[in-house]
């Protein structure tokens, strides 16, 4: 599905992912980014058009008050510490394997 509104795209899902608006490299962009975005943010309400149970993802670092609000990541729903745990562990396992540790 393609959709243009926040709202259709989180409704009924079991995940809800975002990322910052302006990425490392993109601070020239920042300004205008916030201005483009500004009507986008994943908060409460937004959650509660999920599933019950959906939970919410972002790669990290967030920015609280933009793309999401601090009741969403530091909520109950919230996996992001769990994903960047996870992420660790597959940038480890990565190193290991280029390193050529256990061949």
């Amino acid at each position: 599905m393609v959709t243009s509104t926040d709202v259709a795209a989180v409704e009924n899902v079991d995940a809800v992912y975002t990322d910052v608006w302006a990425s490392m490299g993109q601070e020239a962009e920042a300004a205008a980014r916030l201005r483009a975005f500004a009507g986008y943010q994943v908060d409460g309400a937004l959650m509660a058009r999920a599933k019950k149970d959906a939970i919410f993802l972002h790669c990290l670092p967030a920015h609280r008050g933009e793309e999401v609000s601090a009741e969403v990541i530091d909520g109950p729903q919230s996996r992001v510490f769990d994903q960047a745990e996870n992420r660790l562990h597959a940038q480890k396992s990565l190193m290991t394997f280029l390193m050529g540790v256990g061949s």
